[in-house]
Parts: C-alpha cells; sequence; structure tokens
C-alpha cells in the first residue's frame, strides 16, 4: 500500500488510501464538529433509514456557513428527503433506463476513437485531459441538449466547486467562512444563468432532450419552478461527467500499479466490468456524503444528537476488513463486490448504469490502443486536492 502511496505521490487528505485505519466505526470530532462514520455496515444503517439520517444537510449548517436567500436547494435530487425526493427522481429515472443506456453504446464508442485520433497528433497522452473528462462530458451535454463545445466553461465551474483542498468544517473561522462562500457562489451563479437560458430557450422551442423534459415536467399537476428546472440540470452536468473522469482515471491508475491485473484483463475483456467495479471500491470517486439527523440515532455503539452534522467516508466503508477481505489488494476478483461507491438506497447514483458504460467501453478501446497502460515516471500524476474526492486531475501515459 505505501508503494502506491509514495509511486503516486498521494495527498495526505486521502487518509484511506495510506493504510489501515484503526479507531471506532462511528465518532465525534470536536475539532471539526462533526459526526463521521466509517464503518461499512453503519453506512449501510444510514443509507438505509433516510428518516433518521436526512439528506437536508442546509438545515443544520449555521446560517453564516450558508449561502444566503439567492442560493436556492430546490430541485437538488442530492439534498431532498421523501416524499418530494422520489417525485423529482422519477421525472429522469426515464432518461437512465437500461436500454436508453445501452442505445448510448455505440455513440460512446465512435466519440472515445474520435478523441483517441484527435489525441494521437500530439506528443503527450494525457488521460485526463485528452479523454477522462471530454467523453462523459459530451455526452451528457448531449443528454441534456446543452452545446458541447461549452465543455471549457463546464470544467471552469466544476473546478472552481471541486478543486479546493479545504478540510471539511463546522469550526472555521469568520474569515475562512466568507472565502469558502464566495468562492462558491461565483462558479454558481455563472452556471445558473447559462442553464437558465438553454430552460428558457426550451420553454419556446421544444426537444428531444434532457432539459426539455425538466421543463415540461409536472409533478401533482404544476410544472417545476424555473430554480428547480436550473438545480436539477446543474447536479445532471456536474455528477454526469465528474464521477465517470475520476472513475476512468482511477481504474486505468489501478491497471499501472497493479500491471498482473492489466495482463489478466487483456487476457479476458470480460472482465472489464470486475475491474472497474473493484477500481470504484479501491478508489472510491466520490469519498465523503454528508447526513444531517432528525432525531438521535444509535449508530455503531454510540449516540448520535439529533439536528447534527454526519460525515458518511464512503471511501473508508469500502476498505472495511469486516465486509472486504485484504481491502487494500486491489483484487478484481471479489466476488461479490458489494462497495458502496455509488451509494445505496433510494439515493442509489441515477447516472451509474451511464458511467459503467462509459467506463466499460472507454477501457476496451484504450486496451487496443495501447500496447500497455503506463504513466510517464518523468511527468507525475496530480491528484485532486479536494478530500472528499478521490480521483487524478493529470494522468500522463506513455504512448509507446
Amino acid at each position: 500500500m505505501s508503494g502506491i502511496v509514495e509511486r503516486y505521490d498521494i495527498p495526505k487528505q486521502h487518509f484511506w488510501l495510506h493504510g489501515p485505519r484503526s479507531g471506532p466505526a462511528v465518532e465525534f470530532d470536536s475539532r471539526t464538529g462533526l459526526w463521521n462514520v466509517y464503518g461499512y455496515q453503519e453506512t449501510h444503517e444510514v443509507f438505509s433509514d433516510p428518516a433518521t439520517y436526512s439528506s437536508d444537510t442546509m438545515r443544520v449548517i449555521p446560517k453564516e456557513m450558508s449561502f444566503g436567500e439567492e442560493f436556492s436547494l430546490d430541485g437538488f435530487i442530492t439534498q431532498i428527503d421523501p416524499p418530494e425526493h422520489g417525485k423529482l427522481r422519477k421525472l429522469v429515472s426515464n432518461a437512465f433506463t437500461r436500454k436508453v443506456v445501452a442505445d448510448l453504446e455505440p455513440r460512446i464508442a465512435a466519440l472515445t476513437g474520435e478523441l483517441l485520433d484527435a489525441a494521437r497528433e500530439q506528443d503527450r497522452f494525457e488521460l485526463v485531459r485528452d479523454l477522462a473528462y471530454p467523453l462523459p462530458v459530451i455526452v451528457i451535454a448531449e443528454l441534456l441538449g446543452v452545446p458541447s463545445g461549452d465543455r471549457a466553461l463546464f470544467k471552469q465551474w466544476a473546478d472552481a466547486l471541486f478543486q479546493r483542498d479545504a478540510e471539511i468544517s463546522l469550526n472555521r473561522s469568520e474569515e475562512e467562512r466568507k472565502a469558502d462562500v464566495a468562492a462558491t457562489l461565483k462558479p454558481w451563479r455563472e452556471m445558473s444563468a447559462y442553464l437558465a437560458a438553454h430552460a428558457a430557450e426550451r420553454r419556446r422551442q421544444p426537444r428531444a432532450d434532457l432539459l426539455t423534459r425538466l421543463v415540461e415536467a409536472e409533478v401533482d399537476g404544476e410544472r417545476l419552478p424555473d430554480d428547480q428546472v436550473v438545480n436539477f440540470a446543474i447536479i445532471l452536468l456536474l455528477a454526469g461527467h465528474i464521477t465517470t473522469t475520476m472513475l476512468l482515471g482511477n481504474t486505468v491508475l489501478c491497471l499501472d500499479a497493479f500491471p498482473e491485473q492489466q495482463a489478466r484483463v487483456r487476457a479476458d475483456r470480460s472482465s472489464i466490468p470486475a475491474v472497474i467495479e473493484e477500481a470504484i471500491r479501491y478508489m472510491t470517486p466520490f469519498a465523503l456524503l454528508g447526513r444531517a439527523t432528525t432525531r438521535e440515532a444509535e449508530l455503531g455503539g454510540v449516540t448520535i444528537p439529533a439536528d447534527k452534522m454526519v460525515m458518511v467516508w464512503l471511501a473508508v466503508a469500502n476498505r472495511d476488513p469486516r465486509q472486504f477481505p485484504d481491502p487494500d489488494v486491489f483484487n478484481p476478483g471479489r466476488d461479490p463486490n458489494p462497495h458502496l461507491g455509488f451509494g445505496r438506497g433510494i439515493h442509489f447514483c441515477l447516472g451509474a448504469p451511464l458511467a459503467r458504460l462509459e467506463g466499460r467501453v472507454a477501457l476496451d478501446i484504450l486496451l487496443d490502443r495501447f500496447e500497455t497502460l503506463r504513466t510517464d515516471p518523468d511527468d507525475p500524476v496530480l491528484f485532486i486536492p479536494t478530500p472528499s474526492l478521490t480521483g487524478v486531475r493529470r494522468l500522463p501515459l506513455l504512448q509507446g
């Protein structure tokens, strides 16, 4: 394990990659003011009980850390509890049915080929820039109905929101809180204005895309208000590409780190899905999710009071030795592999089938195009610094 940490200079904040964690499955951190859930079984319990562990975390965030009146979470499906959550989820779930996703395979394969052909013209191949970022962005932009040519803008917004290394804490100074709010609000405003303009255009001229479906959708006989449509679209655009970008980069990194597994998957391409699932467990893209207790709760032998912020560490739960023997070993042969990388329960990631398909198709073509997937020792891998994300932001590969 330490070999990988040193080899790729994995940031300290990704503590779960630095070897086995000791300590209880659930504990309070007085420094940050947060309750942390690390155990697999305990994480499962949290996801199975949305009535106790609410997704509406803004409710327990101190006022001075919130974003004021202009920042609405309406339509923000990841932050909504039942019954509203179920109604909203239903609106887009038919855009991600097995058949709809399966029908995207030829487009994903063609795009992967085009992006790799374009990258061939350059001296160096950098996986994130040349494939892992543009591929899922183009796919989700086409589904939503926004121009995929604007992807430099999407990247700018996503980086501003997610590429920060600030520790998550409720006990930060007023200056730090203000800086945080300012850094988040600017990209958020820009993204909202951009998607609101596209949504307004769909009201005038509907098309066969997801944005039109959101604009025309009705819940309880009423159309969604504009801010709900925009927030829903933001989530789809951001979550629709960030997960796959990290998943692809992490999978290639794992195959570089474990060449024997790369040799195996080359010999048997039917094992690609298992390799991807193990990469999600081993390097969980969204390492952390927040919940808020609605009442006092017993979890992992401790009592969490009502109205407390709970941090659920998926990346640590996916390395719980009580559930996964030898958790620090990258082993695509794990069967079953019930990782929690896409969440569990009512908030299970809507786009999981699409992320899995993009990962499978892209990895298969990469294995065809590259004799060996190898990182460049003279051009180091760079990790996303954010403590809540596990992924690379730069992954140069040797072309030979």
